[in-house]
């Protein structure tokens, strides 16, 4: 692996998750596009920002791609949420992925927490 990120755990664990994300997705009946895309840049949007962060110098930037990393973690949970009352994903499901959420989130919190430790 070439750079940095694709060692973090949290990152394999995101890149995980889209694929789960986009093969539940493509199962969406007509009509529910908006939720599925919603659901698929969301899920994108944590392994990008870990990336992104990653590729940045200060901790101050680094800290804020982070912080959007953890965020679209948690614009998931409403989403899936939505998906679940809509019956397009099914209880157990439902509770796996968003497990995986309340996992990464907690992650990418110690990636935040953890930069103001470290030297660069």
């Amino acid at each position: 692996m070439s750079f940095m990120f694709e060692s973090l755990d949290v990152y394999q664990k995101a890149v995980d998750f889209v694929e789960q994300i986009t093969i539940l997705t493509e199962t969406f009946p007509r009509g529910y596009g908006f939720l599925a895309d919603h659901l698929n840049r969301a899920s994108l949007s944590i392994a990008t920002n870990l990336a992104e962060g990653n590729g940045r110098f200060t901790k101050a930037d680094r800290r804020n791609f982070f912080t959007i990393a953890r965020g679209s973690a948690h614009e998931c949970v409403p989403l899936l949420e939505v998906a679940r009352r809509r019956s397009l994903v099914d209880e157990a499901q439902h509770r796996a992925l968003r497990a995986e959420l309340e996992v990464m989130a907690k992650m990418i919190s110690g990636l935040i927490n953890g930069i103001e430790k470290r030297r660069t």
